[in-house]
């Protein structure tokens, strides 16, 4: 279910977008752009997509963008638009913070907003190299983190890091999810935010 507040958000973010010098966005966001038809073009998840303010439509040729297109569509147009909305030249600190850590972050610790680290720590704390495989479909970038760590783009900008202890006989499994320090610089709303750090963890969780 999505959280009211960002429910109803799709629409000012197309209205918000297609006002915007295209040259900004793309150097914001990190994304190109087509002048003639308006179209902006980005990577997310590995796979590209096509966002159109004039069409009001996002669409991809990938054959796995069904998962952002269909299954977590909510998540995702809002996520993207907003990005594109928001986003700021400003390059990564490579300092990880929990997604509690952000403005109005606290609230994903509990309830529709908890963030599913124990359904990832269950599904891949025997699976090391099933997570690797997993995360490497979608664009995926190995880490130093715990025993073993992903760093997933759902975003140019916006990058999540999933970090795993697996199982042994000592300690069961657990997970964690960070973001990058300046997330929030380039997504203005905590709602969002935590939208685009679950997608970062449901297209590990989501069969097929």
């Amino acid at each position: 279910m999505v959280p009211i507040k960002i429910a109803h958000g799709e629409a000012k973010a197309w209205e918000i977008l297609a006002a915007l010098p295209p040259e900004e966005v793309c150097r914001n966001a990190k994304v190109s752009c087509d002048n003639t038809t308006q179209k902006y073009f980005i990577t997310s998840f590995g796979m590209d997509f096509c966002v159109s303010p004039v069409e009001k439509t996002i669409s991809s040729n990938d054959p796995q963008s069904d998962l952002l297109l269909d299954k977590l569509k909510d998540f995702f147009r809002l996520g993207i638009l907003w990005y594109l909305v928001n986003a700021k030249d400003i390059p990564f600190t490579g300092r990880l913070i929990n997604p509690m850590d952000v403005k109005g972050g606290q609230r994903f610790s509990a309830g529709t907003y908890l963030l599913p680290t124990r359904e990832l720590a269950e599904m891949f704390g025997r699976d090391k190299e099933g997570f690797i495989k997993k995360g490497k479909g979608f664009g995926g970038e190995l880490q130093k983190y715990g025993d073993v760590s992903l760093r997933l783009f759902p975003l140019p900008r916006v990058p999540v890091t999933l970090i795993l202890w697996l199982e042994d006989e000592e300690f069961p499994s657990r997970a964690d999810i960070l973001l990058d320090s300046t997330c929030d610089f380039q997504i203005a709303s905590s709602d969002i935010i935590w939208a685009v750090t679950l997608m970062g963890a449901m297209v590990m969780l989501i069969e097929g």
